[in-house]
């Protein structure tokens, strides 16, 4: 099993500590996030990863080079970004003769079990999966309208007059079949660019488990006080 960390945002939100660090190694409670991911994919059985790269590059990769998750880690560093959409296609040798991967954002923190939501990946049979979660303020976020069936009816990224508060998670599971809706133009964004293409295509995953988007100061303090560890990870759902 293979997944995408996506790690080429410059953080700007999160000046000035990420004046001289990468958001993705920020740590929380010591622990960098991206080393927080990485243990998080070895626990559900992820043995390669592809990181992409852009502010403080250099770090991402002795930080890559040194951890001791037990994840072979590859990096590619964007000197232009191509957007996270353009950096799974330009990269999509990776997962090639994959059944399944993951997409994962790297200024997300979670303890989400990426084993059980594979299952629930494998159940639907749909094209991708989208981890969601309950936002106060979905007019910042990609807001998802689900039907009984749990698949994705409708996807709107920032959206003025929000249609639920459910939004994607930056947690996704997808297979070879999203290369062919990716957009030629670079950047190509998965919210903006991708996952409006998909509607009716993927399949909702509600995520119970810890999940708190430190992309801002805000919240990356308040990760800092509240986060519970991948210990805290619910079982017996």
């Amino acid at each position: 099993m293979k997944a995408f960390v996506l790690a080429a945002g410059e953080g700007t939100r999160l000046r000035p500590l990420t004046e001289r660090i990468p958001k993705c190694l920020l740590p929380i409670q010591g622990v960098p996030l991206l080393e927080i991911w990485l243990k998080n994919c070895a626990r559900a059985g992820i043995g390669s990863v592809l990181i992409n790269t852009h502010a403080h590059a250099e770090a991402v990769k002795e930080f890559a080079a040194t951890q001791k998750t037990g994840v072979s880690v590859s990096i590619v560093e964007e000197p232009q970004l191509l957007g996270s959409a353009g950096t799974l296609a330009e990269n999509r040798g990776f997962v090639d003769g994959e059944e399944a991967f993951f997409v994962l954002y790297g200024d997300v923190l979670t303890n989400v079990d990426l084993r059980r939501m594979l299952g629930f990946h494998q159940e639907k049979r749909q094209t991708a999966t989208l981890g969601i979660y309950q936002v106060p303020d979905p007019r910042r976020c990609g807001v998802i309208e689900v039907d009984g069936n749990s698949i994705i009816r409708s996807f709107v990224e920032k959206p003025r007059q929000p249609a639920s508060n459910w939004a994607f998670s930056g947690v996704m599971i997808a297979g070879g079949d999203v290369f062919t809706l990716i957009p030629g133009q670079r950047p190509a964004d998965i919210g903006f660019d991708l996952l409006p293409r998909m509607v009716g295509r993927m399949a909702a995953y509600r995520i119970t488990e810890y999940l708190l988007d430190v992309g801002t100061l805000d919240n990356y303090h308040t990760a800092q006080e509240l986060w519970p560890g991948l210990q805290a990870q619910q079982a017996g759902r």
